[in-house]
Protein backbone atom coordinates (compact mmCIF):
# COMPACT_ATOMS: atom_id res chain seq x y z
CA UNK A 1 0.00 0.00 0.00
CA UNK A 2 1.29 3.44 -0.91
CA UNK A 3 1.50 6.07 1.82
CA UNK A 4 1.12 9.70 0.81
CA UNK A 5 0.83 11.54 4.12
CA UNK A 6 -2.77 12.43 3.28
CA UNK A 7 -4.89 9.36 2.54
CA UNK A 8 -4.37 6.69 5.21
CA UNK A 9 -7.58 5.17 6.58
CA UNK A 10 -8.57 2.69 9.28
CA UNK A 11 -9.25 0.17 6.54
CA UNK A 12 -5.78 0.75 5.15
CA UNK A 13 -4.21 0.36 8.58
CA UNK A 14 -6.06 -2.93 9.02
CA UNK A 15 -4.34 -4.21 5.86
CA UNK A 16 -0.93 -2.84 6.82
CA UNK A 17 -1.13 -4.42 10.26
CA UNK A 18 -1.49 -7.72 8.44
CA UNK A 19 0.93 -8.79 5.72
CA UNK A 20 0.71 -5.89 3.28
CA UNK A 21 3.94 -4.00 2.60
CA UNK A 22 4.44 -0.23 2.61
CA UNK A 23 5.53 1.88 -0.34
CA UNK A 24 5.81 5.66 -0.42
CA UNK A 25 4.46 8.18 -2.90
CA UNK A 26 7.22 9.75 -5.09
CA UNK A 27 5.47 13.13 -5.02
CA UNK A 28 5.42 13.03 -1.24
CA UNK A 29 9.10 12.16 -1.16
CA UNK A 30 9.80 15.17 -3.37
CA UNK A 31 8.12 17.34 -0.73
CA UNK A 32 10.26 15.67 1.91
CA UNK A 33 13.42 16.50 -0.05
CA UNK A 34 12.40 20.15 -0.32
CA UNK A 35 11.80 20.31 3.41
CA UNK A 36 15.17 18.74 4.09
CA UNK A 37 16.99 21.26 1.96
CA UNK A 38 15.35 24.01 3.98
CA UNK A 39 16.66 22.54 7.24
CA UNK A 40 20.16 22.29 5.82
CA UNK A 41 20.03 25.95 4.78
CA UNK A 42 18.95 26.98 8.29
CA UNK A 43 21.86 25.09 9.83
CA UNK A 44 24.33 26.48 7.34
CA UNK A 45 23.09 30.03 7.96
CA UNK A 46 23.31 29.55 11.71
CA UNK A 47 19.77 30.75 12.32
CA UNK A 48 18.16 30.20 15.70
CA UNK A 49 15.32 27.71 15.17
CA UNK A 50 13.78 25.61 17.93
CA UNK A 51 14.91 22.00 17.94
CA UNK A 52 17.32 22.52 15.06
CA UNK A 53 19.86 24.91 16.53
CA UNK A 54 18.48 25.06 20.08
CA UNK A 55 17.83 22.65 22.92
CA UNK A 56 14.40 21.23 23.72
CA UNK A 57 11.58 22.14 26.08
CA UNK A 58 12.88 24.50 28.75
CA UNK A 59 16.27 24.30 27.03
CA UNK A 60 14.86 26.09 23.99
CA UNK A 61 16.86 29.16 25.00
CA UNK A 62 20.16 27.24 24.79
CA UNK A 63 21.93 27.82 21.47
CA UNK A 64 23.52 24.74 19.88
CA UNK A 65 26.56 25.25 17.67
CA UNK A 66 26.68 23.83 14.15
CA UNK A 67 29.23 21.14 15.02
CA UNK A 68 26.96 19.75 17.77
CA UNK A 69 23.68 19.65 15.83
CA UNK A 70 23.95 15.92 15.05
CA UNK A 71 24.96 15.01 18.60
CA UNK A 72 21.94 16.92 19.83
CA UNK A 73 19.59 14.54 17.99
CA UNK A 74 21.22 11.39 19.38
CA UNK A 75 21.24 12.76 22.91
CA UNK A 76 17.57 13.57 22.48
CA UNK A 77 16.55 10.00 21.65
CA UNK A 78 18.66 8.42 24.35
CA UNK A 79 17.65 10.79 27.13
CA UNK A 80 13.96 10.63 26.25
CA UNK A 81 13.81 6.82 26.09
CA UNK A 82 12.52 6.59 29.65
CA UNK A 83 9.50 4.37 29.08
CA UNK A 84 8.63 1.80 31.73
CA UNK A 85 6.26 -1.12 32.18
CA UNK A 86 5.16 -3.86 29.84
CA UNK A 87 5.72 -3.20 26.13
CA UNK A 88 3.01 -2.40 23.64
CA UNK A 89 2.01 -5.30 21.40
CA UNK A 90 3.83 -5.81 18.12
CA UNK A 91 0.70 -4.61 16.32
CA UNK A 92 0.84 -1.28 18.14
CA UNK A 93 4.59 -0.98 17.58
CA UNK A 94 4.11 -1.64 13.87
CA UNK A 95 1.31 0.92 13.75
CA UNK A 96 3.61 3.53 15.31
CA UNK A 97 6.20 3.00 12.56
CA UNK A 98 3.57 3.24 9.82
CA UNK A 99 2.02 6.38 11.29
CA UNK A 100 5.44 8.00 11.69
CA UNK A 101 6.23 7.33 8.05
CA UNK A 102 2.90 8.79 7.00
CA UNK A 103 3.27 12.02 8.96
CA UNK A 104 6.86 12.57 7.79
CA UNK A 105 5.68 12.19 4.19
CA UNK A 106 3.76 15.43 4.54
CA UNK A 107 7.10 17.13 3.96
CA UNK A 108 6.85 19.68 6.77
CA UNK A 109 9.13 17.97 9.29
CA UNK A 110 12.49 18.51 7.57
CA UNK A 111 13.87 14.96 7.63
CA UNK A 112 15.93 13.27 4.93
CA UNK A 113 14.23 10.84 2.53
CA UNK A 114 16.78 8.26 3.74
CA UNK A 115 15.25 8.35 7.22
CA UNK A 116 11.78 7.59 5.87
CA UNK A 117 13.20 4.83 3.70
CA UNK A 118 14.77 3.20 6.75
CA UNK A 119 11.49 3.37 8.68
CA UNK A 120 9.82 1.67 5.70
CA UNK A 121 12.52 -1.01 5.81
CA UNK A 122 11.69 -1.71 9.45
CA UNK A 123 8.00 -2.05 8.60
CA UNK A 124 8.49 -4.28 5.56
CA UNK A 125 11.12 -6.48 7.19
CA UNK A 126 8.90 -6.68 10.29
CA UNK A 127 11.53 -5.33 12.66
CA UNK A 128 9.23 -3.94 15.34
CA UNK A 129 10.64 -1.82 18.17
CA UNK A 130 9.99 -2.87 21.76
CA UNK A 131 8.19 0.15 23.22
CA UNK A 132 7.28 0.34 26.94
CA UNK A 133 3.67 1.41 27.46
CA UNK A 134 4.05 3.83 30.35
CA UNK A 135 5.70 7.23 30.51
CA UNK A 136 3.91 9.51 28.04
CA UNK A 137 2.07 12.68 29.08
CA UNK A 138 0.46 12.98 25.66
CA UNK A 139 1.78 16.47 24.89
CA UNK A 140 5.10 17.53 23.46
CA UNK A 141 4.15 14.35 21.72
CA UNK A 142 4.51 10.79 22.95
CA UNK A 143 8.13 11.54 23.72
CA UNK A 144 9.14 8.48 25.73
CA UNK A 145 7.36 5.82 23.63
CA UNK A 146 8.45 7.33 20.32
CA UNK A 147 12.05 7.56 21.52
CA UNK A 148 12.00 3.80 22.07
CA UNK A 149 10.42 3.42 18.62
CA UNK A 150 13.27 5.42 17.07
CA UNK A 151 16.23 3.86 18.91
CA UNK A 152 16.54 0.89 16.51
CA UNK A 153 17.36 3.34 13.72
CA UNK A 154 20.59 3.96 15.64
CA UNK A 155 21.11 0.24 16.23
CA UNK A 156 20.06 0.70 19.85
CA UNK A 157 17.17 -0.53 21.99
CA UNK A 158 15.30 -3.76 21.43
CA UNK A 159 13.05 -5.15 18.71
CA UNK A 160 10.79 -8.05 17.94
CA UNK A 161 12.16 -9.92 14.95
CA UNK A 162 11.15 -13.30 13.58
CA UNK A 163 9.28 -14.19 16.75
CA UNK A 164 12.05 -13.22 19.17
CA UNK A 165 12.85 -10.20 21.29
CA UNK A 166 16.44 -9.17 20.70
CA UNK A 167 18.84 -6.20 20.60
CA UNK A 168 18.09 -3.98 17.61
CA UNK A 169 21.71 -4.17 16.46
CA UNK A 170 21.43 -7.96 16.06
CA UNK A 171 18.27 -7.70 13.93
CA UNK A 172 19.77 -4.99 11.73
CA UNK A 173 22.88 -7.11 11.25
CA UNK A 174 20.81 -10.13 10.19
CA UNK A 175 19.07 -7.96 7.61
CA UNK A 176 22.30 -6.37 6.41
CA UNK A 177 21.28 -2.89 7.57
CA UNK A 178 23.68 -0.34 9.02
CA UNK A 179 22.62 1.99 11.87
CA UNK A 180 21.76 5.51 10.79
CA UNK A 181 23.39 8.70 11.98
CA UNK A 182 20.69 11.29 12.61
CA UNK A 183 21.15 14.78 11.28
CA UNK A 184 19.67 18.15 12.26
CA UNK A 185 16.00 18.11 13.30
CA UNK A 186 15.56 14.36 12.70
CA UNK A 187 15.52 13.16 16.29
CA UNK A 188 12.89 15.73 17.19
CA UNK A 189 10.86 14.92 14.07
CA UNK A 190 10.79 11.26 15.08
CA UNK A 191 9.51 11.71 18.62
CA UNK A 192 7.46 14.91 18.61
CA UNK A 193 3.96 13.67 17.78
CA UNK A 194 0.97 11.60 18.81
CA UNK A 195 1.82 8.34 17.08
CA UNK A 196 1.88 6.20 20.24
CA UNK A 197 -1.60 7.18 21.40
CA UNK A 198 -2.90 7.10 17.82
CA UNK A 199 -1.38 3.68 17.13
CA UNK A 200 -2.88 2.30 20.33
CA UNK A 201 -6.14 4.01 19.42
CA UNK A 202 -6.24 2.50 15.93
CA UNK A 203 -5.62 -1.03 17.22
CA UNK A 204 -8.23 -0.49 19.94
CA UNK A 205 -10.75 0.86 17.43
CA UNK A 206 -10.33 -2.07 15.04
CA UNK A 207 -11.00 -4.53 17.87
CA UNK A 208 -13.86 -2.42 19.25
CA UNK A 209 -15.60 -2.32 15.87
CA UNK A 210 -15.41 -6.11 15.64
CA UNK A 211 -16.79 -6.49 19.17
CA UNK A 212 -19.70 -4.19 18.38
CA UNK A 213 -20.68 -6.53 15.54
CA UNK A 214 -20.30 -9.59 17.76
CA UNK A 215 -22.35 -8.02 20.54
CA UNK A 216 -25.36 -7.91 18.18
CA UNK A 217 -25.00 -11.57 17.22
CA UNK A 218 -24.55 -12.73 20.82
CA UNK A 219 -27.47 -10.61 22.02
CA UNK A 220 -29.63 -12.16 19.29
CA UNK A 221 -28.87 -15.65 20.60
CA UNK A 222 -29.61 -14.48 24.15
CA UNK A 223 -32.99 -13.20 22.93
CA UNK A 224 -33.70 -16.69 21.65
CA UNK A 225 -32.57 -18.32 24.88
CA UNK A 226 -34.91 -16.05 26.84
CA UNK A 227 -37.71 -16.20 24.26
CA UNK A 228 -37.49 -12.48 23.77
CA UNK A 229 -40.11 -10.33 22.06
CA UNK A 230 -39.17 -9.33 18.51
CA UNK A 231 -41.74 -6.53 18.25
CA UNK A 232 -39.32 -4.23 20.10
CA UNK A 233 -37.09 -4.36 17.01
CA UNK A 234 -39.70 -3.34 14.46
CA UNK A 235 -38.50 -0.59 12.15
CA UNK A 236 -41.27 1.87 12.99
CA UNK A 237 -40.08 2.24 16.59
CA UNK A 238 -36.53 3.13 15.62
CA UNK A 239 -37.36 5.36 12.67
CA UNK A 240 -39.61 7.30 15.05
CA UNK A 241 -36.55 8.23 17.10
CA UNK A 242 -34.26 8.88 14.17
CA UNK A 243 -30.78 7.68 15.14
CA UNK A 244 -29.35 5.89 12.13
CA UNK A 245 -27.13 3.60 14.22
CA UNK A 246 -30.12 2.54 16.30
CA UNK A 247 -32.18 1.88 13.15
CA UNK A 248 -29.35 -0.21 11.68
CA UNK A 249 -28.86 -2.21 14.88
CA UNK A 250 -32.56 -3.06 15.06
CA UNK A 251 -32.49 -4.13 11.41
CA UNK A 252 -29.44 -6.30 12.08
CA UNK A 253 -31.16 -8.02 15.02
CA UNK A 254 -34.26 -8.65 12.87
CA UNK A 255 -32.09 -10.15 10.15
CA UNK A 256 -30.19 -12.36 12.57
CA UNK A 257 -33.44 -13.67 14.05
CA UNK A 258 -35.10 -14.48 10.74
CA UNK A 259 -36.35 -18.06 10.84
CA UNK A 260 -36.07 -18.40 14.61
CA UNK A 261 -38.56 -20.68 16.32
CA UNK A 262 -37.68 -19.35 19.76
CA UNK A 263 -38.46 -15.63 19.77
CA UNK A 264 -41.97 -14.52 20.64
CA UNK A 265 -44.49 -11.82 19.78
CA UNK A 266 -45.80 -9.09 22.05
CA UNK A 267 -48.37 -10.58 24.41
CA UNK A 268 -47.59 -14.18 23.52
CA UNK A 269 -45.69 -14.90 26.74
CA UNK A 270 -45.42 -11.38 28.19
CA UNK A 271 -46.13 -7.84 27.10
CA UNK A 272 -42.58 -6.51 27.12
CA UNK A 273 -39.05 -7.53 28.01
CA UNK A 274 -36.54 -6.04 30.43
CA UNK A 275 -34.44 -3.14 29.17
CA UNK A 276 -31.31 -5.26 28.59
CA UNK A 277 -33.27 -7.08 25.88
CA UNK A 278 -35.76 -4.49 24.67
CA UNK A 279 -33.21 -1.65 24.46
CA UNK A 280 -30.46 -3.47 22.56
CA UNK A 281 -30.81 -1.15 19.52
CA UNK A 282 -30.78 1.96 21.69
CA UNK A 283 -27.67 0.96 23.66
CA UNK A 284 -25.71 -0.89 20.98
CA UNK A 285 -26.65 1.81 18.49
CA UNK A 286 -25.35 4.53 20.80
CA UNK A 287 -22.07 2.61 21.13
CA UNK A 288 -21.80 2.67 17.34
CA UNK A 289 -22.27 6.45 17.41
CA UNK A 290 -19.22 6.57 19.67
CA UNK A 291 -17.28 4.40 17.23
CA UNK A 292 -18.19 6.75 14.39
CA UNK A 293 -16.84 9.74 16.30
CA UNK A 294 -13.65 7.90 17.26
CA UNK A 295 -13.01 6.72 13.71
CA UNK A 296 -13.37 10.26 12.36
CA UNK A 297 -10.83 11.68 14.82
CA UNK A 298 -8.37 8.83 14.35
CA UNK A 299 -8.38 9.17 10.56
CA UNK A 300 -7.69 12.89 10.84
CA UNK A 301 -4.83 12.29 13.27
CA UNK A 302 -3.37 9.46 11.18
CA UNK A 303 -2.77 11.99 8.39
CA UNK A 304 -1.83 14.93 10.59
CA UNK A 305 1.43 16.85 10.94
CA UNK A 306 2.10 16.63 14.69
CA UNK A 307 5.74 17.66 14.73
CA UNK A 308 7.17 20.95 16.03
CA UNK A 309 8.45 23.16 14.53
CA UNK A 310 6.90 22.79 11.06
CA UNK A 311 8.33 24.09 7.80
CA UNK A 312 6.12 25.82 5.25
CA UNK A 313 6.62 27.51 1.87
CA UNK A 314 9.57 25.24 1.07
CA UNK A 315 11.17 26.12 4.36
CA UNK A 316 10.92 29.87 4.01
CA UNK A 317 8.59 29.89 7.02
CA UNK A 318 9.37 27.85 10.15
CA UNK A 319 6.65 27.95 12.79
CA UNK A 320 6.54 26.64 16.32
CA UNK A 321 3.12 25.51 17.43
CA UNK A 322 1.43 22.78 19.41
CA UNK A 323 0.16 20.13 17.00
CA UNK A 324 1.84 17.50 19.19
CA UNK A 325 -0.82 18.08 21.87
CA UNK A 326 -2.94 14.96 22.10
CA UNK A 327 -6.20 16.44 23.33
CA UNK A 328 -8.35 15.41 20.32
CA UNK A 329 -7.26 11.78 20.65
CA UNK A 330 -7.43 11.90 24.45
CA UNK A 331 -11.09 12.92 24.25
CA UNK A 332 -11.78 10.30 21.56
CA UNK A 333 -10.19 7.52 23.61
CA UNK A 334 -12.08 8.50 26.74
CA UNK A 335 -15.28 8.46 24.69
CA UNK A 336 -14.36 5.03 23.30
CA UNK A 337 -13.95 3.80 26.86
CA UNK A 338 -17.51 4.83 27.71
CA UNK A 339 -19.07 3.30 24.62
CA UNK A 340 -17.34 -0.04 25.00
CA UNK A 341 -17.88 -0.23 28.76
CA UNK A 342 -21.62 0.07 28.13
CA UNK A 343 -21.57 -2.88 25.75
CA UNK A 344 -20.20 -4.94 28.64
CA UNK A 345 -22.63 -3.44 31.16
CA UNK A 346 -25.71 -4.43 29.19
CA UNK A 347 -24.20 -7.80 28.30
CA UNK A 348 -23.67 -8.60 31.97
CA UNK A 349 -27.33 -7.80 32.66
CA UNK A 350 -28.34 -10.23 29.92
CA UNK A 351 -26.08 -12.85 31.49
CA UNK A 352 -27.89 -12.32 34.78
CA UNK A 353 -31.21 -12.91 33.05
CA UNK A 354 -29.88 -16.15 31.55
CA UNK A 355 -28.69 -17.59 34.88
CA UNK A 356 -31.10 -16.19 37.49
CA UNK A 357 -34.03 -18.58 38.04
CA UNK A 358 -36.13 -15.70 39.35
CA UNK A 359 -35.90 -14.02 35.96
CA UNK A 360 -36.44 -16.96 33.57
CA UNK A 361 -37.82 -20.46 33.21
CA UNK A 362 -34.45 -22.06 32.50
CA UNK A 363 -32.61 -24.42 34.90
CA UNK A 364 -31.13 -22.35 37.77
CA UNK A 365 -27.71 -21.04 36.70
CA UNK A 366 -28.05 -23.27 33.62
CA UNK A 367 -26.84 -26.10 35.84
CA UNK A 368 -27.10 -29.71 34.66
CA UNK A 369 -28.00 -30.67 38.26
CA UNK A 370 -29.11 -27.58 40.18
CA UNK A 371 -27.84 -27.64 43.74
CA UNK A 372 -25.38 -30.46 43.24
CA UNK A 373 -23.67 -28.57 40.43
CA UNK A 374 -23.27 -24.78 40.27
CA UNK A 375 -23.29 -24.50 36.47
CA UNK A 376 -22.77 -20.95 35.20
CA UNK A 377 -23.23 -19.28 38.60
CA UNK A 378 -19.70 -17.94 38.90
CA UNK A 379 -19.45 -17.01 35.23
CA UNK A 380 -21.84 -14.20 36.06
CA UNK A 381 -19.63 -13.21 39.01
CA UNK A 382 -16.67 -12.89 36.65
CA UNK A 383 -18.69 -10.75 34.23
CA UNK A 384 -19.79 -8.53 37.12
CA UNK A 385 -16.17 -8.14 38.23
CA UNK A 386 -15.03 -7.20 34.73
CA UNK A 387 -17.72 -4.56 34.24
CA UNK A 388 -16.92 -3.11 37.64
CA UNK A 389 -13.24 -2.90 36.71
CA UNK A 390 -14.25 -1.17 33.49
CA UNK A 391 -16.06 1.51 35.46
CA UNK A 392 -12.78 2.40 37.14
CA UNK A 393 -10.85 2.32 33.85
CA UNK A 394 -13.52 4.48 32.20
CA UNK A 395 -12.66 7.45 34.42
CA UNK A 396 -11.47 10.06 31.90
CA UNK A 397 -7.72 10.45 31.62
CA UNK A 398 -8.13 13.65 29.61
CA UNK A 399 -9.32 15.70 32.59
CA UNK A 400 -5.92 15.34 34.25
CA UNK A 401 -2.80 17.40 33.61
CA UNK A 402 0.55 17.72 35.37
CA UNK A 403 3.04 20.45 34.32
CA UNK A 404 6.43 19.31 33.04
CA UNK A 405 9.72 20.70 31.71
CA UNK A 406 10.00 23.33 34.43
CA UNK A 407 6.44 24.48 33.70
CA UNK A 408 7.19 25.23 30.04
CA UNK A 409 4.87 22.36 29.15
CA UNK A 410 2.15 23.27 31.62
CA UNK A 411 -0.87 21.49 30.16
CA UNK A 412 -0.81 17.94 28.81
CA UNK A 413 -3.47 15.54 27.48
CA UNK A 414 -2.73 12.14 29.05
CA UNK A 415 -4.01 10.76 25.74
CA UNK A 416 -1.79 7.71 25.76
CA UNK A 417 -3.12 6.69 29.15
CA UNK A 418 -6.64 7.07 27.76
CA UNK A 419 -5.78 4.87 24.76
CA UNK A 420 -4.17 2.19 26.93
CA UNK A 421 -7.14 2.12 29.28
CA UNK A 422 -9.51 1.94 26.31
CA UNK A 423 -7.71 -1.18 25.14
CA UNK A 424 -7.91 -2.72 28.61
CA UNK A 425 -11.65 -2.09 28.65
CA UNK A 426 -12.00 -3.66 25.21
CA UNK A 427 -10.21 -6.79 26.42
CA UNK A 428 -12.61 -6.98 29.37
CA UNK A 429 -15.62 -6.44 27.11
CA UNK A 430 -14.54 -9.37 24.96
CA UNK A 431 -14.46 -11.66 27.99
CA UNK A 432 -17.89 -10.50 29.12
CA UNK A 433 -19.31 -11.18 25.66
CA UNK A 434 -17.57 -14.57 25.70
CA UNK A 435 -19.41 -15.39 28.94
CA UNK A 436 -22.72 -14.25 27.47
CA UNK A 437 -22.17 -16.45 24.43
CA UNK A 438 -21.35 -19.47 26.60
CA UNK A 439 -24.54 -18.92 28.59
CA UNK A 440 -26.65 -18.19 25.50
CA UNK A 441 -25.49 -21.42 23.84
CA UNK A 442 -26.40 -23.35 26.96
CA UNK A 443 -29.85 -21.76 27.07
CA UNK A 444 -30.32 -22.55 23.37
CA UNK A 445 -29.61 -26.22 24.07
CA UNK A 446 -32.32 -26.22 26.72
CA UNK A 447 -34.80 -24.62 24.31
CA UNK A 448 -33.79 -26.75 21.34
CA UNK A 449 -30.86 -25.88 19.10
CA UNK A 450 -32.83 -26.86 16.01
CA UNK A 451 -35.18 -23.91 16.71
CA UNK A 452 -32.41 -21.30 16.48
CA UNK A 453 -32.40 -18.92 13.53
CA UNK A 454 -30.02 -20.00 10.73
CA UNK A 455 -27.62 -17.13 11.49
CA UNK A 456 -27.36 -17.78 15.24
CA UNK A 457 -27.32 -21.54 14.65
CA UNK A 458 -24.18 -21.08 12.52
CA UNK A 459 -22.48 -19.23 15.39
CA UNK A 460 -23.68 -21.90 17.84
CA UNK A 461 -22.11 -24.67 15.75
CA UNK A 462 -18.79 -22.85 15.55
CA UNK A 463 -18.91 -21.85 19.21
CA UNK A 464 -19.47 -25.41 20.36
CA UNK A 465 -16.17 -26.38 18.75
CA UNK A 466 -14.51 -23.90 21.09
CA UNK A 467 -16.45 -24.51 24.32
CA UNK A 468 -18.38 -27.77 24.82
CA UNK A 469 -21.77 -28.03 26.46
CA UNK A 470 -21.94 -27.80 30.25
CA UNK A 471 -22.84 -31.38 31.13
CA UNK A 472 -21.09 -31.20 34.50
CA UNK A 473 -19.14 -28.67 36.52
CA UNK A 474 -15.58 -28.06 35.38
CA UNK A 475 -12.94 -25.35 35.54
CA UNK A 476 -14.56 -22.67 33.37
CA UNK A 477 -11.60 -20.28 33.28
CA UNK A 478 -10.13 -21.94 30.21
CA UNK A 479 -13.54 -21.90 28.50
CA UNK A 480 -13.83 -18.14 28.94
CA UNK A 481 -10.35 -17.48 27.65
CA UNK A 482 -10.71 -19.80 24.66
CA UNK A 483 -14.01 -18.21 23.72
CA UNK A 484 -12.53 -14.72 24.09
CA UNK A 485 -9.58 -15.70 21.89
CA UNK A 486 -11.98 -17.06 19.28
CA UNK A 487 -13.97 -13.82 19.32
CA UNK A 488 -10.77 -11.86 18.78
CA UNK A 489 -9.88 -13.97 15.76
CA UNK A 490 -13.37 -14.31 14.23
CA UNK A 491 -15.66 -12.05 12.21
CA UNK A 492 -19.23 -13.22 12.63
CA UNK A 493 -20.39 -11.66 9.36
CA UNK A 494 -17.87 -13.90 7.60
CA UNK A 495 -19.06 -16.86 9.63
CA UNK A 496 -22.64 -16.28 8.47
CA UNK A 497 -21.69 -15.80 4.81
CA UNK A 498 -19.56 -18.94 4.76
CA UNK A 499 -22.41 -21.17 5.89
Amino acid sequence: MMLTGETLTISGMRQLLGQEAVTVCPKSMARVQNGRQAVERLVEQGKTVYGITTGFGKFSDVRISKEHVERLQHHLLRSHACGVGEPFSEAVSRAMLILRVNTLLKGVSGVRPALIERLVELVNRRIHPVVPQQGSLGASGDLAPLSHMALPLLGEGEVWYRGSRMPAAAALQQEGLQPLTLEAKEGLALINGTQAMTAMGVVAYIEAEQLADQADWIAAMTLEGLRGIVDAFREEIHVARGYQEQIETAARIRRLLQGSGLVTKQGELRVQDAYSLRCIPQVHGAARQVLGYVKEKLEIEMNAATDNPLLFQDGAVVLSGGNFHGQPIAFAMDFLKLGMAELANISERRIERLVNPQLNDLPPFLSPEPGLQSGAMILQYVAASLVSENKTLAHPASVDSIPSSANQEDHVSMGTIAARHAYSIISNVRRVLAIELICAMQAAEHRGVHRLAPATHAVYEKGRKIVPSITQDRVFSGDIERMAKWLKETHFEEERQNE
